[in-house]
């Protein structure tokens, strides 16, 4: 009889059974699919010999997510990081970019360069506790109140419509409403605002890092990690009901929260299972991969240096494509997302070639393919894109909830970003990893603290299973 049982091995599944097979434990994970890595999957989608990320791309959390700290996972495998971290081109001419320096970055922001300073320099010093705020759950009492103190307050200074009282010029808006867009949420927000300023400390702190070979490369250091320690992985198998894994003592379930309704049936209790019935999803993304004969031809050379580019013009243009997408409708000039892994990673294509991943927002559920809309505003701001694309293959928001049950409607959240969407994740609870059910758990980005490759949820579910059923300790990770 195994001791645990995981189902779903995207980043968050992978952490959980990690931990647990560290402590001892007979753990199973089972994977639907054919390949582990959920949202850590890289694949030959296109052309043979070509590597795209299916999900996720560039990872800031894999060298701040305590769990990935603990992991060491920066020893395990290569991360590399562009001398850009992010820049946006703006609609006035030229572009504005985010270095690690924040010095660098706000000497050649110009007029505006001692705002944004004054801005991120208080989130830097306390960027340790920020990390820690965002890495567990929000009612929880953070353990740095001084980083919560000046976390909210820059947040109030961003989240709301007198957000540019502190700005003159195009560039430093525009540079941190790229990175607030990426919470696909309309703006100005208090949600999308936090998770902006956290992302943009972490470019000056640790960088954008981008994963040699791609996000499979973290999937396979935490699946070689749970091999090493005795761990069972089960490809091919969908567990379409608990009966399937018990009786496993505990079993973590890295899927999107209802997906408990179709697994655990009527031994949901009546309150819980309200809660997750009503549990809200957001908007979602239709993505567009690209391969390239040479780099994109960007109009100001210094995004050429940039792993991640915000396309969209200046704060004002990105808000509005954004609530418009809030408001259920397609943006004929979408703000664009795009990740440049080919700049630092030769293993992405063969000699001479590029890849290029991108996506944009669209309302939830969307079968629209914006491939054309997507190249259009790439066009715009890199005049012969077009010239240099040899091929490329549109994901819809239907087809990236096809790919993966926890994107529900294409949310690859798997849950909405605003306030009630965090702390209700999916219940009001300091422990929401901890289900009714006797030793089932939630460990997915539907839980806290939420989306992107942090590992998190896996550990902070698989913390509480070790407590409650085995009465042991997270062994040899070092982490509360």
């Amino acid at each position: 009889m195994a001791d645990v049982a995981v189902v779903g091995s995207g980043p968050n599944g992978l952490a959980a059974a990690v931990v647990m097979a560290r402590a001892g434990l007979d753990v199973h994970l089972y994977e639907a699919g054919a390949t582990i890595g959920g949202g850590t999957r890289t694949s030959e989608l296109i052309q043979p010999g070509y590597l795209h990320d299916v999900c996720s791309a560039v990872h800031p959390m894999a060298v701040a997510s305590p769990f990935f700290k603990a992991f060491e996972l920066a020893k395990r495998i290569e991360l590399l990081v562009p001398e850009v971290q992010h820049g946006a081109p703006l609609d006035v001419g030229g572009a504005a970019v985010a270095y690690q320096s924040l010095e660098r970055t706000a000497d050649e922001l110009g007029n505006d360069g001692p705002a944004y300073r004054r801005l991120l320099q208080p989130l830097l010093e306390r960027a340790a506790g920020i990390v820690d705020i965002s890495s567990y759950q929000l009612l929880r009492a953070p353990r740095d109140p001084l980083a919560a103190l000046r976390l909210g307050l820059a947040t109030l200074d961003q989240g709301t419509p007198f957000w540019n009282r502190r700005f003159r010029e195009e560039a430093a808006p525009a540079l941190l409403t790229g990175v607030m867009a990426h919470a696909v949420s309309a703006l100005p927000s208090l949600t999308a605002t936090g998770a902006g300023l956290m992302l943009s400390l972490l470019a000056h702190a640790g960088g954008w890092v981008i994963p040699v070979g791609g996000s499979q490369s973290i999937a396979k250091a935490m699946a070689d990690d749970l091999v090493e320690h005795a761990g069972t992985i089960h490809t091919g198998q969908a567990v379409e009901s608990l009966h399937q894994v018990r009786p496993a003592k505990a079993i973590l379930l890295d899927v999107a929260a209802p997906a408990l309704l179709r697994l655990a049936g009527s031994e949901v209790p009546d309150r819980y299972r309200r809660a997750l019935e009503t549990f809200r999803f957001g908007n979602a993304a239709c993505k567009v991969d690209y391969i390239l004969s040479e780099p994109v031809p960007w109009r100001d050379p210094a995004l050429a240096k940039s792993g991640t580019v915000h396309v969209g013009g200046s704060r004002t243009a990105m808000a509005e494509a954004e609530n418009l997408v809030a408001m259920g409708k397609h943006p004929s000039e979408p703000y664009v997302l795009a990740s440049q892994p080919s700049l630092v990673d030769s293993t992405r294509a063969p000699a001479g070639r590029r890849i290029l991943w991108t996506y944009c927002h669209v309302p939830a559920g969307s079968d629209v393919d914006m491939g054309e809309a997507v190249t259009a505003r790439l066009e715009r701001y890199a005049p012969g894109f077009r010239d240099v694309v040899v091929a490329s293959k549109t994901t819809t928001a239907a087809g990236l909830a096809a790919y993966n049950r926890n994107y529900v409607g294409g949310d690859f959240s798997a849950g909405m970003m605003n306030l009630r969407g965090l702390l209700r994740r999916p219940v009001f609870s300091t422990v929401p990893w901890r289900t009714p059910i006797p030793g089932v758990y939630l460990c997915s980005s539907s839980t806290s603290p939420g989306p992107g490759v942090t590992g998190m949820p896996g550990y902070n579910a698989a913390k509480y299973a070790l407590k409650d059923i085995f009465q042991k300790r997270v062994p040899g990770l070092g982490l509360a």
